[in-house]
């Protein structure tokens, strides 16, 4: 394939929390690349998933969800995905459907007004709304953006993928592919280890826990018997927060364990023997360390 046939290009997915990001981008890529969660601001690290269309590379850049930012993690996060969308080829702006121009959707939509670079909007969840009301909110967010192009679909369901995975692919710049081909995602095996457990955190949590948690793997070696030993510390900030992860006897955090552990075996294509413990820390969200390791610059 030559240099001259191909196109390669970057994609910043933005959005508010909870629009559907990292299941579009896992729905594009073909395959799990980020952590899913109903809960909002799942989202933290900047991590790329690539999808193959053709002849064409498209880097999507999964980004923390834009919100009103309260504490300096929140101001990394929203300054991490208003950065990716500057430097990137082409905005894809998710907007639940169901849910539609309001708060921190409209701020972010007010932002764009004055944008400069390309631009695609994809209203998901459109299996929720009635198409009436699709049809008046493809039609005020034209009037105010002019985007390239108005998508439909259901990242979930899949429907409307396809034909944004071709427009996207079109829309690339032409030149050679930026990774090899057998690569889905720019993260570290580390990386994705530590954010599959945190999803686990996520989803099995159900109180303020799973945003006040942050997970570190701590040490990784593979054995000789084609398996691979993680070792990996859940950081919380306060004593009630360490006994609600750990659970009566234990039990939740064995639960975590057991759907962390499932979901790196599948990552990493080999058996996997993961051991979590959780530490006490009240300033973790403080850690220059831990915003450098999920791609984060420090924000004052």
């Amino acid at each position: 394939m030559t240099a001259d046939a191909t196109r390669a290009g970057f994609v910043a997915v933005i959005g508010a929390p909870n629009a559907g990001k990292s299941t579009l981008v896992n729905a594009l890529v073909g395959q799990k690349v980020a952590i899913v969660s109903p809960k909002a601001q799942t989202t933290r690290a900047r991590l790329m998933g690539i999808a193959i269309e053709g002849t064409a590379q498209v880097l999507l850049v999964d980004t923390p969800g834009i919100f009103a930012p309260r504490r300096r993690l929140d101001r990394a996060m929203v300054a991490a995905a208003w950065t990716v969308a500057e430097d990137a080829d082409l905005n894809l702006l998710v907007i639940d459907a169901s849910t539609g121009i309001k708060g921190d959707v409209e701020r972010i939509v007010a932002a764009l007004e004055t944008r400069e670079h390309s631009l695609f909007v994809a209203l998901n969840k459109i299996d929720l709304v009635a198409k009436e009301t699709l049809l008046g909110l493809s039609a005020g967010l034209t009037e105010r953006l002019n985007p390239d192009q108005v998508f439909m679909i259901s990242a979930a369901q899949g429907d409307g993928v396809s034909d944004l995975k071709q427009a996207l692919s079109a829309a690339m710049p032409e030149g050679p592919w930026l990774y090899p081909e057998d690569e889905v995602s720019d993260a570290t095996d580390r990386m994705i280890a530590a954010e599959l457990t945190r999803e686990q955190i996520v989803n099995q949590l159900h109180q303020e826990l799973p945003y006040a948690t942050a997970v570190e793997t701590e040490t990784w070696s593979d054995r000789p018997d084609g398996s691979t030993e993680i070792r990996q510390q859940i950081l919380v900030a306060r004593d009630s927060q360490k006994a609600i992860v750990i659970g009566k006897g234990g039990r939740r955090l064995k639960a975590i364990g057991a759907g962390a552990r499932a979901e790196i075996a599948q990552h990493l294509g080999r058996p996997v023997h993961l051991f979590l413990h959780v530490k006490v820390n009240p300033r973790w969200d403080e850690d220059r360390g831990l915003y450098r390791d999920i791609g984060l610059e420090w924000a004052d």
